[in-house]
């Protein structure tokens, strides 16, 4: 998948710096871009992709503002500095399960989501790959009719 679109990106790459129509060409191909990015379900997926990323993404540090805190207070409860010490550990130790949790749940969410952004996002290069096609054949249909004139 990462493969096809950085193929695709090196080849459109390739081929607006080789062009002899250059700057115009370019702008065609950005112009495809645009309409593919600017589509409603491409939009939608990166909408809902920052949306839930931002969302499980801060449930990592939420949980270990949380654990921090709840070992600050064990360490302030009275007591000789080795009764301060142990119920501090034992905080932090209580609380590991939880941060693991927090974090195993933010790194697949952010995962799955960048999944389906790639995926929305390689259906976006192939579009943009049948648009260059298409594009790259009428100007070639057209060169053979302007050398014939």
């Amino acid at each position: 998948m990462g493969t096809k679109f950085g193929v695709l990106v090196g080849l459109g790459a390739g081929y607006v710096l080789g062009t002899r129509a250059g700057r115009e060409r370019y702008n065609q191909i950005k112009k495809q871009w645009l309409k593919v990015w600017n589509q409603p379900v491409v939009q939608d997926r990166v909408s809902d992709a920052k949306k839930f990323a931002a969302d499980k993404t801060f449930a990592l540090p939420k949980q270990l503002g949380t654990t921090i805190t709840n070992v600050i207070k064990s360490a302030a409860q009275p007591g000789t500095a080795g009764e301060k010490l142990d119920a501090a550990t034992a905080t932090a130790k209580q609380s590991q399960p939880a941060v693991k949790k927090a974090a195993k749940t933010s790194a697949k969410a952010v995962a799955k989501h960048a999944d389906e952004v790639a995926d929305a996002i390689d259906d976006a290069a192939d579009e943009i790959s049948d648009a260059i096609e298409d594009t790259v054949k009428k100007a070639k249909t057209t060169a053979k009719k302007t050398t014939k004139k």
